[in-house]
């Protein structure tokens, strides 16, 4: 299962019970944080997180409500006697700042830290279940977004052609990878008399701080969920482009050009106490949008 469960949706200043940005996304039981805001390690304890599947995480940038719940973090993983290896992603600025804290404290952490620096687009994680890219955002200062994509699962067995055509057990995995089958008589059996393809794998788009910004677009293009920021509704779109933020109907418009199967809406300003109008303005431009709940898991 692929999913992401929002921890903070707010922009700057934490208001009316939302917190800065963060999230977790969920595929087959490992956990990927994606930013870290001041409080991040409060609502993982209260939408019941379990902190010690967090294997990486990622930091789109360094303004403070991305980034500030780091430090606090790594400190309490160590303090819980945290022994799986760490892997932390991030613009190179952000690896100076941890060590100078943890040299300051006089913090000596229990487990293996490896940060990584983003330095542009770039594959960041590759193995058998899932690629995690990154890809730039256009925003006040260096900025990236991220996607993470499912590898694509084996071929499905077609039992009862397998049984009929006396397939050995041991080639069933080759049967999977979509081999063919050449009996001893030199008889080819092909793949897909035998098998089924499986769907392919899922995507889930995590756009970042942006101003509007189609440049994105081939990075997210066909993701199953998007989440976009939507700091501002769209009656203030120039105080979104002078402050390099995104409005309601800006994220609708990236969906809908990016032929997304969902938008998430987050990020949003602090002067704003009720949201609802951000759907109504997103949904008149991309119809199957929604708000990033804090607390709620959503299945990519």
């Amino acid at each position: 299962m692929l999913a992401v469960t929002i921890l903070g949706n707010n922009s700057a200043v934490p208001a009316f019970d939302r917190h800065p940005t963060s999230q977790v996304v969920t595929l087959d039981g490992q956990h990927f944080l994606v930013d870290c805001g001041e409080g991040t390690q409060i609502q993982m304890m209260r939408y019941k997180i379990r902190r010690g599947k967090i294997s990486h995480i990622f930091i789109s940038h360094l303004h403070g409500d991305h980034y500030f719940g780091l430090v606090g973090l790594l400190n309490s993983f160590s303090l819980l006697n945290h022994q799986q290896e760490l892997h932390v992603y991030g613009p190179s600025p952000l690896k100076e700042i941890i060590e100078m804290q943890m040299k300051v404290a006089d913090t000596t952490l229990c487990y293996s830290l490896h940060f990584h620096s983003i330095t542009g687009e770039a594959v960041l994680v590759d193995n058998e279940k899932v690629e995690i890219k990154c890809f730039p955002t256009q925003h006040r200062i260096e900025c990236y977004g991220f996607v993470f994509r499912e590898k694509k699962k084996p071929r499905k067995l077609i039992l009862d052609a397998v049984k009929e055509n006396l397939i050995p057990l041991h080639f069933y995995d080759k049967l999977k990878e979509g081999a063919d089958f050449v009996t001893s008589a030199g008889e080819v059996i092909r793949n897909e008399w035998l098998t089924t393809a499986a769907p392919r794998g899922r995507q889930y788009a995590y756009c970042a701080d942006t101003k509007y910004n189609e440049a994105m677009i081939p990075h997210i293009q066909g993701s199953d969920v998007v989440y976009h920021e939507a700091t501002y509704l769209d009656n203030l779109r120039d105080r979104a482009e002078a402050r390099f933020h995104s409005t309601s109907v800006q994220a609708a418009e990236i969906a809908k050009k990016a032929e997304a199967g969902r938008l998430l809406l987050g990020h949003f300003s602090s002067k704003y106490d009720q949201l609802d109008e951000f759907l109504t303005e997103s949904r008149a431009v991309f119809p199957n949008t929604d708000l990033a709940l804090e607390g709620v898991s959503y299945r990519v």
